[in-house]
């Protein structure tokens, strides 16, 4: 989406916006914080979320670009001595911005198990691989960063067909999964071989997937571990694609027994992204938008064993944050050990090509 995610489907009027803001400001972090920010997101590109902003021309060869970081010392704008938040520790995060133009918008990433090399998607049909440079357990910037379209089965950018929305990413092995919103197709990329000149090889839509709600698609791919239940499974969660009972619709493609599934809607929360753990368990980011709440974001975390056909899946929540802290549109989420044995979560938030907005980099240590 190329525009605030939790804000898309409410509308706020500008006198709408204008007395919301005088009910928070008192309380609301200083002047340039994280909450500043995304409410004045919130209400500048609200009327933007129906629109698809077209990707500038990308060549089909890697570019390099330079992305230059800004760290973030505390996750909590009101206590910076604070660092458990719910089942988390923070560990660091950065603020990234680039003079490259198409640099933002991302909607996924994926991490190598050393938690350096990464590959992310962006909402332009972009892809943008490179690695994190570390400094002991903190993040210090990004290195060898590279830029290049999402190419289809021609070998065209997919954008040339009218496909932008790249939203959610899967990797297994040597392959790249990537779902499109909008259109609601996932794409299968030989990257191990190919890599960003890998071409998407459109995938079969499973029963229902076509109905999903224009911008409301996918938004959370998995591809089972090894070893455990759903192993080598496809795992398709849309992001408020409701079902009947008003649950979220999700499909399991592909392995021993393909068929739809629902996850528990609750508190207005839709989904942008899940991870799977070494434990097999999946982790769920969500984040929701009102005017009366404000924004806020949340994890929860979903017991494998419970994602089998026909199920309705819930979970408790671990962690969630509001305007309060250092939050932006967090739409991307994954999981790596640490060598130091910790379960590192990373997630990275989607600017939506917005100078009230920020891309977010964010670490923290799950503490089971």
């Amino acid at each position: 989406m190329v525009a605030v995610g939790w804000a898309k489907r409410s509308v706020p009027t500008t006198q709408q916006m204008k007395e919301w803001w005088a009910q928070r400001k008192a309380r609301l972090c200083p002047p340039y914080g994280a909450a500043l920010v995304v409410a004045f997101a919130i209400s500048s590109f609200a009327h933007a979320q129906s629109v698809s902003v077209p990707a500038s021309p990308l060549p089909k060869s890697p570019v390099s670009i330079e992305i230059d970081s800004r760290p973030i010392p505390a996750f909590d704008t009101s206590d910076r001595s604070r660092v458990r938040f719910g089942s988390l520790q923070y560990r660091s995060g950065l603020v990234l911005t680039s003079k490259y133009r198409d640099f933002g918008g991302l909607s996924g990433l994926r991490l190598d198990t050393k938690g350096e090399g990464f590959i992310a998607i962006s909402d332009k049909g972009n892809w943008f691989t490179g690695r994190i440079v570390y400094s002991g357990q903190a993040m210090t910037g990004l290195a060898d960063v590279e830029a290049a379209p999402i190419l289809g089965a021609d070998g065209r950018p997919i954008t040339a067909r009218g496909w932008y929305d790249s939203e959610s990413i899967a990797v297994d092995g040597p392959t790249v999964y990537i779902g499109l919103e909008r259109v609601h197709q996932i794409l299968k990329f030989d990257f191990g071989h190919d890599g960003v000149r890998a071409r998407g090889e459109v995938l079969p839509q499973p029963p229902g997937m076509r109905k999903l709600p224009s911008n409301g698609g996918l938004k959370a791919l998995v591809v089972g571990r090894k070893g455990m239940a759903l192993a080598g499974t496809l795992i398709a969660i849309s992001e408020r694609g409701l079902d009947p009972a008003g649950n979220i619709m999700a499909w399991l493609i592909g392995g021993k027994a393909p068929a739809q599934f629902s996850v528990r809607r609750t508190d207005a929360y839709d989904i942008s992204d899940a991870v799977q753990l070494p434990s097999g368990d999946v982790l769920l980011l969500e984040r929701k938008f009102s005017l009366l709440g404000g924004a806020g974001i949340r994890i929860r975390r979903i017991a494998l064993a419970g994602i089998v056909p026909g199920a309705t899946v819930d979970g408790p929540s671990i962690f969630d944050a509001d305007l309060g802290f250092e939050i932006d549109n967090f739409e991307g989420i994954d999981a790596h050990v640490a060598a130091d044995g910790d379960i590192v979560l990373t997630l990275v938030s989607d600017d939506n090509f917005s100078m009230l907005q920020r891309t977010l980099l964010m670490q923290f240590t799950l503490v089971e």
